[in-house]
């Protein structure tokens, strides 16, 4: 059973959320909170929030087990841009764009499965 939860519009650049998010993607939720909790990066906090959420999702809405919870996907993509301008010399502008970030986290279920291989039935 997939759980999904998005946070839109955070005020921060994509890429430096996407430094964070490729380090727990795949993790179980109990490991990526824990190194959510001592990463040191500003974008840590709202992702946290979302993990967080979806976890909550979760529980409420489906009444899943979080033990067996992990991150099937996770990605950052890029909402819309404010655009500010900067005096320059000489008379000129420059541009400042004041980025935004939609983030989207799916979990699943992590199933134990049977190991069906040639060798797992071998006894030694």
């Amino acid at each position: 059973m997939e759980v999904k939860a998005t946070a839109r519009y955070i005020h921060m650049s994509p890429r430096k959320v996407r430094l964070v998010i490729d380090v727990i993607r795949g993790l179980k939720v109990n490991e990526a909170r824990s190194q959510l909790h001592v990463m040191k990066k500003a974008a840590a906090e709202p992702v946290m929030k979302l993990l967080n959420s979806a976890i909550a999702n979760a529980e409420h809405n489906f009444n899943l087990n979080t033990d067996e919870l992990y991150i099937k996907q996770i990605f950052a993509d890029g909402g819309p841009t404010l655009g500010r301008w900067r005096a320059r010399a000489f008379g000129r502008a420059a541009p400042i764009r004041k980025r935004t970030t939609h983030i989207a986290i799916i979990l699943d279920e992590r199933l134990k499965t049977l190991d069906n291989s040639p060798t797992a039935n071998l006894t030694s």
